[in-house]
């Protein structure tokens, strides 16, 4: 009876279920590779190694998404519950688990952009902590002599400032802090213009400025450093970022906020005709006050004088009057000429001494035109012109001297410039501190290529040993060889009384063909 030869057909593949998971990794990568997915966020939960674990979902399906911290620290906003999102990254499967999982890279939020969304949230957690609270903030100086700025030194907005200052009061000192206003490196420059001024003391007050711009160049402005620079500062701080307009957190957290960089410059200081107004206006006032005072003394003096004078004598000389009428009626009565004797001398001596009476009143009344004259000649607007005269002699003297000290403070802020830039401890210091920024930038970028290298390798790895040969050798195959390393594919190739290396998979073995 014959046999007969089953064919099985293909043997048997197995594999391990890391091997599984591996090949179908790399199959994720391959096939999807970076994309953006559009769900959801439910579930948000931080771990303490800032790392954040949440849920994407549909009305119909949900995924579970990790966002390590390397990628959450440049998220323009923080996940939240609830928001509806676009996703970027790649499927991953965490093998520990098997779990299928969307390795997320950067998120934006779906009708409502990521800038304005972190705005909110900033705005929101300030206003919490009372940062923005009217009480917090502090008034301006009235006639500040030294202003400090911080803003971009090549750019209209300074130009802008110095035109408006020196046209609105000439003389007054102002010391610029070159910052960066946008893009990298902004952030710190801004902060360090604030610390440098609130921690010299030198200025009594300080402008923040930049020019308009969208939302995304005015966004130096909205971060929490430079909202809590501008809150430590020791002297207050006007906000005078973009057009009227825009608002951004430096508006809310300054003492005081200018619709644009010129306006600030504006409200900063009054004009110096303005205050020659005021001084003007006091003048007036004390003059007309003078010549009320003045006034007053006049008619007070005129009723305790001569009115006062007029009514003694005509009350002296009612009643004499009435005095002589009762003296008549008894001169009636009694002997008409003895009496009328006595009248007569009693009359005349009431006559002397009337008349020694207005003698003497009218030596008062030369007395008090004296004094009336002197009064004259000691008017309140003669002294008033003569110091008037001083105060222009010495407000000119002033002004001599505030110029010879503008150009010696110029001179010693030049010195001082000039030691700072040679100052080698401070330029070691600034070398110092950039190279540490590099070495943590470098450091940083390093580890995320190697975390990508590797993401990368893995697939490819896995993909590489089941393409291997060697693979093939393990399960009882082998290559057949020739001394001068060809291998052998048909019996023409290698002859009766050839030489043949035979190569397992472990190891090599020689033959000879017969």
């Amino acid at each position: 009876m014959e046999q007969i030869a089953l064919d099985l057909g293909q043997q048997r593949r197995y594999l391990t279920v890391s091997e599984f998971a591996e090949a179908l990794r790399g199959f994720l990568d391959g096939e999807f590779g970076m994309f953006w997915l559009s769900g959801e966020i439910s579930g948000c939960k931080m771990s303490p190694a800032g790392h954040y674990y949440f849920t994407l979902k549909d009305d119909k399906a949900q995924l579970r998404c990790a966002c390590f911290r390397g990628s959450a620290r440049f998220l323009k906003f923080k996940p939240q519950d609830g928001v509806a999102v676009l996703a970027r990254g790649r499927a991953d499967l965490y093998a520990e688990r098997g779990d299928l999982q969307f390795i997320v890279e950067a998120i934006e939020p779906q009708g409502h952009g990521a800038l304005q969304l972190a705005f909110e949230q900033l705005k929101k957690r300030l206003a919490a902590e009372g940062l923005f609270a009217q009480e917090r903030k502090r008034p301006l100086p009235k006639l500040p002599a030294r202003i400090g700025i911080v803003t971009s030194p090549t750019g209209s907005v300074i130009r802008d400032m110095l035109n408006v200052l020196a046209r609105r009061f000439p003389g007054l000192h102002i010391r610029l802090y070159p910052a960066l206003v946008q893009g990298d490196g902004s952030i710190d420059a801004v902060c360090r213009g604030i610390e440098y001024f609130g921690r010299s003391g030198w200025a009594e007050v300080v402008i923040v400025a930049r020019g308009g711009g969208s939302l995304e160049d005015l966004w130096t402005f909205n971060q929490e450093s430079v909202a809590r620079a501008i809150v430590n500062c020791s002297v207050p701080v006007i906000s005078a970022i973009g057009h009227e307009t825009d608002f951004t957190i430096a508006d809310f957290v300054a003492d005081l906020r200018a619709p644009t960089p010129s306006a600030a410059a504006e409200l900063v200081i009054c004009t110096r005709q303005q205050l020659f107004d005021q001084i003007g206006g006091c003048r007036r006032k004390l003059g007309q006050l003078m010549n009320w005072r003045i006034a007053q003394s006049g008619r007070r003096l005129h009723q305790q004088g001569i009115d006062r004078i007029a009514a003694l004598l005509h009350r002296g000389m009612a009643r004499r009057s009435q005095k002589l009428d009762e003296l008549d009626y008894r001169l009636r009565r009694l002997d008409v000429r003895v009496r009328f004797a006595k009248a007569r001398h009693r009359l005349d001596s009431a006559e002397r001494a009337l008349e020694q009476s207005m003698r003497i009143r009218v030596t008062r009344s030369q007395k008090l035109d004296e004094l009336d004259d002197r009064l004259r000649r000691l008017d309140v607007r003669v002294r008033f012109a003569k110091a008037r005269h001083r105060l222009d002699s010495a407000e000119r003297a002033l002004e001599q001297s505030m110029r010879i000290r503008v150009t010696r403070s110029q001179k010693l802020d030049e010195l001082d410039d000039r030691l700072r830039r040679l100052d080698v401890r401070v330029r070691f210091a600034k070398a110092r501190h950039r190279l540490d920024s590099a070495g943590r930038a470098l450091e940083q970028s390093m580890r995320i290529r190697v975390t990508r290298a590797e993401g990368k390798l893995a697939p490819l790895t896995a993909h590489l040993s089941q393409l291997s040969p060697l693979k093939i050798l393990e399960r009882g195959y082998a290559i057949v060889e020739t001394e001068a390393g060809r291998v052998v594919k048909s019996p023409a190739d290698a002859p009766p009384g050839t030489v043949v290396a035979v190569r397992l998979a472990d190891g090599r073995i020689k033959a000879d063909v017969r």
